[in-house]
């Protein structure tokens, strides 16, 4: 996938000045080959210079993983740990940081007399200095281990580390006010900038003007064969193709000439209601194959929409896509083919849907259709361009970071799976699972004004996504999640 970043995380050992160096170096060179032996060593940069109680030793060490190309960094108390040094460094470093601790070692043989490092009492004073100085870190559950321990919790820091380097590097361009009657989807802008990401705005207009000076673009051929090839004896609406390749172009060459110094885009595009009649097509295929390839593409100018997807396909590294929490699961399909097979009951089930925005290689078949709703009141023609099928079962995570009408910033987090049951219907579709989702509907979606749009993610990653939404801000009390029976929410009837 393109539009993603590589990490390379910097680890740095720390030593207090009473305790040996020699312990926090021989910790940080064990901690590297439980690193390198388990997982990718290009995860990794070994700061050959350990900070001993001297903001000097903290100035060489952040000029050397500069140097090496870190964007990332790891500070490694391989005992107690100079407190002032090793959060100058965390301060001075710009990029996600990362606090781990040695664990103690050898207690039978006399490592607790010479060899003793003390930095589960270190890890304190880190965190204390931390916050007297402001700076932001990770520090995981439990912090102190042994060295493969200690590299199994910088290994779980990789995708955190890579989805908060992203979004400090992140444009999302839109096009177009949102539709009538979508103020759900509200999208007040300053917390993007507190989150140091840009957001480009742009007239519907400019995108249609963009659109028509690619007519005859000569790369349009190349790109509907590509269509063919993804759609095989899915293409019935081969007519609409070329349209199609038309419009993404006009949005890979907008991203190219607009992203600026930017690394990473992703785009919140309109599709309705004068789209249709004006491109004479919707654009729901498109977006899915941007969205294949790492450029999430929101549907309906959904700004924080686009920012969800963007932090799901980064910590995954994998396709997402964008759905409504759409409707109820019939009494006769559930009781059919649900009911005795899974442990869920009805209440736990739903719908996810959207007109046809998801990624070919996350349906189980799809086919190039129009789109129902709207064909209800437009020429089926100008309606041509949706990419319909049946989501593929399997685990997800369904998430949503949104900043309120007063512009606070917070989320949700649910896991389950979209079970393997055909769902009878239209668009991009399947019927999720998630335990306890009627009360998490109640108390979490409803009661915190949340639109009925919620990105999923392929797989379980709501511990990644959890710790990404603590480090940059939002208040652990406005992350929701689909808390457990007996677990009562601040709203929910104890007495119901």
């Amino acid at each position: 996938m393109t539009n993603l970043p590589k990490m390379k995380i910097g680890i740095v050992a720390v030593s207090r000045d009473c305790f040996p160096e020699s312990l926090s170096v021989t910790r940080r060179q064990n901690l590297v080959k439980a690193y390198t032996d388990k997982y990718d060593a290009e995860d990794i940069y070994e700061c050959p210079v350990c900070i001993v109680e001297s903001e000097i030793h903290m100035v060489q060490a952040l000029e050397d993983i500069k140097k090496a190309g870190c964007n990332a960094l790891v500070v490694y108390l391989g005992n107690f740990g100079p407190e002032i040094s090793e959060t100058l460094l965390a301060k001075h470093f710009d990029g996600p940081k990362m606090f781990v601790a040695a664990s103690e070692e050898d207690g039978l043989n006399g490592g607790l007399i010479d060899n003793r490092g003390d930095a589960y009492c270190g890890m304190l004073n880190a965190s204390y200095n931390l916050k007297l100085r402001n700076v932001k870190a990770y520090i995981p559950e439990y912090p102190v281990g042994t060295a493969e321990e200690c590299a199994d919790m910088i290994h779980e820091f990789v995708p955190i580390a890579r989805t908060i380097y992203a979004l400090s590097n992140l444009k999302i361009i839109s096009f177009g006010p949102r539709p009538q009657n979508f103020l759900a989807c509200n999208a007040p802008i300053k917390q993007l900038y507190n989150l140091d990401i840009e957001i480009e705005e742009n007239s519907e207009l400019d995108l249609f003007e963009a659109f028509n000076n690619h007519a005859g673009d000569e790369r349009i051929p190349d790109v509907v064969k590509d269509m063919e090839a993804e759609l095989g004896k899915g293409n019935k609406k081969p007519e609409i193709l070329e349209k199609l390749a038309q419009y993404e172009l006009t949005l890979l060459d907008w991203i190219d000439a607009h992203k600026g110094y930017r690394k990473y885009v992703t785009i919140a595009g309109k599709c309705w209601p004068a789209f249709q009649t004006q491109f004479g097509f919707v654009p729901c295929y498109v977006n899915s194959r941007l969205t294949k390839r790492g450029i999430p593409v929101s549907c309906e100018v959904d700004i924080y929409g686009a920012l969800s997807e963007f932090i799901g396909t980064v910590a995954s590294e994998d396709a997402t896509t964008l759905l409504d929490i759409n409707n109820t699961v019939p009494t006769d399909i559930y009781d059919a083919d649900i009911k005795g097979k899974f442990d869920y009951t009805q209440k736990d089930t739903f719908m996810g849907f959207h007109c046809g925005n998801t990624a070919s290689n996350k349906l189980s078949f799809c086919e190039m259709k129009y789109q129902k709703i709207m064909a209800r009141s437009l020429p089926i023609e100008v309606t041509n361009g949706t990419l319909e099928g049946d989501i593929i079962p399997g685990d997800i995570t369904f998430f949503r970071l949104q900043s309120t009408a007063d512009a606070k910033l917070r989320g949700y987090i649910a896991q389950g799976e979209v079970l393997p049951v055909a769902t009878r219907s239209f668009g991009a579709i399947g019927i999720f699972a998630i335990p306890e989702m009627g009360r998490f509907y109640r108390h979490v979606l409803i009661e915190g004004n949340y639109p009925h749009h919620g990105a999923v993610a392929f797989g379980h990653y709501g511990k990644t996504l959890y710790e990404v939404f603590k480090y940059i801000g939002v208040d652990v009390d406005e992350i929701g999640f689909n808390q457990p029976k007996g677990m009562l929410y601040k709203t929910e009837n104890p007495f119901a």
